[in-house]
């Protein structure tokens, strides 16, 4: 694979530049951007092709109904004030015009690549159309890397094609991340066993401990007998050689939430009929912090509770015992992410914050991306 930051800058210098990047961000009820976290992750790519003089073209996608990408555009404006950016939101077919005008070191923010059809389908006219825009291909969309998607995985078969800073930086972490040394921990949350299923597989002999949490806990606790309640479950019952595997761990305590909305902590024998498990507990979380405290090599993706509904405290206390650990931890999720950001947890330098979620998962299963396939 070649990197962007293996060219000289002078033989960026007036190149158009089409950067594909991550811009899908959350956003408030009032339009706002609630989370930079990944603008901000790759902005040293911009800064790169920027002071090197190129001319930069932005495209990503925002949302899944054709969102406009204006609030996104602005907020990148306002973290990156040194540089100068456009924001052209008009269809496509109209942006030949505006790239036109660009200057050397001259950003221009395109619209919602899912404003166009061709997008999704990969199809070879779009492909063609965001080919004609530029010399250079970028991928630097770790985030979306697990799209086949025409900005991300079409234009770079017809462009020279290169990978972005952050687009390394997530291969070199995730690829070090397979290959644990011990003594390490994993901890997996989130749902659908059934998605995860092959990732645990995967790593279950790979690392020495590793702790399922979130609503596939409830699916380990189903599975040996105890009461889940109204717990989210899923379809798929994990199978015996996951359930008794030596390295697995499961919450040794969990915060359950009952008909009234009040939380309590008990343990997975005291579940009943009408509560749902949110959480894991206190003692689960004193159970990992000698194995944090020792531990060498770290994994962790998706919360231990149900973050939409702030269960984040166990989430929280976990990130802080790994940011007192000397340990080098992998942490993804987006939901994971943004609770340790909300924190204050200090993230040190042996700390990698992945800017993916699903992308993350699908590339600790199959070692590769579509996006990533692109580019090599």
């Amino acid at each position: 694979m070649k990197y962007i930051t293996d060219i000289a800058p002078e033989e960026l210098q007036g190149k158009r530049v089409l950067l594909r990047t991550s811009l899908n961000l959350p956003i408030a009820a009032d339009g706002s951007v609630e989370d930079i976290f990944r603008l901000t992750r790759g902005l040293p790519t911009i800064e790169f092709l920027v002071q090197a003089g190129a001319r930069v073209i932005i495209v990503g996608y925002l949302g899944r109904k054709g969102d406009s990408m204006k609030p996104v555009a602005d907020a990148l404006m306002l973290q990156a004030p040194h540089i100068p950016m456009h924001f052209f939101g008009t269809p496509y077919a109209m942006a030949p015009d505006q790239i036109a005008l660009l200057k050397n070191g001259e950003c221009l923010i395109l619209e919602s690549t899912r404003r166009e059809e061709g997008e999704e389908n990969n199809d070879p006219a779009f492909i063609q159309q965001l080919a004609s825009f530029a010399d250079i291909f970028v991928g630097d969309a770790f985030a979306e890397a697990h799209r086949d998607y025409a900005s991300n995985v079409g234009v770079a078969k017809l462009l020279p094609h290169y990978a972005g800073i952050l687009m390394r930086e997530e291969i070199e972490q995730l690829n070090r991340a397979l290959i644990p040394v011990s003594p390490s921990l994993m901890i997996l949350g989130g749902a659908k066993f059934e998605t995860k299923e092959p990732l645990i597989r995967k790593l279950l002999d790979v690392y020495d401990n590793f702790l399922i949490a979130g609503a596939l806990a409830n699916d380990i606790f189903k599975a040996h007998g105890f009461a889940v309640g109204k717990s989210l479950v899923s379809e798929m019952v994990p199978e015996e050689s996951v359930l008794n595997h030596e390295h697995l761990l499961i919450p040794k305590d969990i915060t359950v939430e009952g008909i009234n909305k009040q939380a309590r902590v008990t343990t997975p024998i005291d579940v009943h009929d009408t509560d749902i498990i949110a959480d894991i507990g206190p003692d689960t979380v004193a159970m990992l912090a000698p194995i944090i405290e020792n531990a060498k090599s770290i994994l962790w993706n998706g919360p231990t509770g149900i973050y939409e509904q702030g269960y984040t405290h166990y989430t929280t206390a976990i990130a802080e015992l790994i940011s007192k650990s000397t340990a080098r931890a992998v942490i993804g999720g987006g939901d994971t992410v943004a609770t340790i950001e909300k924190s204050g947890a200090p993230i040190g330098n042996n700390i990698f914050l992945s800017t993916g979620g699903g992308a993350m998962l699908e590339f600790l299963i199959k070692g590769t991306l579509p996006g990533i396939q692109a580019l090599e």
